[in-house]
This record gives structure tokens, C-alpha cells and sequence, in this order.
């Protein structure tokens, strides 16, 4: 599973793109909490080695994984602040190299991290 570069299709369609409910931003960097993953009744909040991630194709938007970060780091998609708005793109991009999985507990590796917060 490379990360290559972000080119082409995948999770990148204009429909998608409308429908990203929540957004881990970066304040779960290195602090990774994990108080959301217990409320999602879906299991599509994933873990990656420095933050959580949120599988837009996967989130109902019920809302529960936000009041349960205590660090703020959730967001409703259309709520996020300008300075956080890269995270949109980010939590998306996280899954194009492993696709759609249909839970976060089928996720063997969990020390991969989109590119720019690897890099962070």
C-alpha cells in the first residue's frame, strides 16, 4: 500500500466531496484519544500512527464522535475553521491507498499516516 501521488479519481468526486459529514482536524496529532471510536455506531473512525481519521463514505452523520473529543478536534465539515480546512482533504486522501473497508476494525496497519502529517 503506497501513497504515491494524489492524482485521479477515487474518493475525489464532486458528489463525495458534498457529502464529508466530520473531520478529524490537528488537534489529534499525537494525542489520538480515542473517545470517538467508542460512540461511532458505524466504526469509521480510523487509526492512523499520529491521529484518527474519519472515512467520509462511511460516516452517517449522527454526530456523536464530536462532543466526545476532548481536545476539539472534530468538526462538522461545513464548520471548519479556515485554518483547519486542509483536514477536509486530508482525512479524505487517507483512504485512497487502503479504499473502502467497511469499518475501521478491518484496518491491520495502523501506524500509516496521510503524507503531511507523517511529515508534521
Amino acid at each position: 500500500m503506497g501513497w504515491g501521488c494524489f492524482k485521479g479519481p477515487s474518493l475525489d468526486s464532486k458528489s463525495k466531496e458534498e457529502v464529508m459529514p466530520y473531520v478529524v482536524t490537528d488537534a489529534c496529532i499525537d494525542v489520538k484519544d480515542r473517545s470517538c471510536i467508542a460512540e461511532c455506531p458505524v466504526d469509521c473512525i480510523y487509526e492512523g500512527g499520529r491521529m484518527l481519521y474519519i472515512n467520509p463514505e462511511e460516516c452517517i452523520d449522527c454526530g456523536a464522535c464530536e462532543p466526545a473529543c476532548p481536545t476539539d478536534a472534530i468538526y462538522w465539515a461545513d464548520d471548519l475553521p479556515e485554518n483547519k480546512k486542509e483536514f477536509k482533504r486530508i482525512n479524505k486522501e487517507f483512504f485512497i491507498p487502503i479504499g473502502n473497508l467497511h469499518g475501521a476494525n478491518k484496518l491491520k496497519d495502523t501506524t500509516m499516516d496521510h503524507p503531511e502529517i507523517r511529515d508534521k
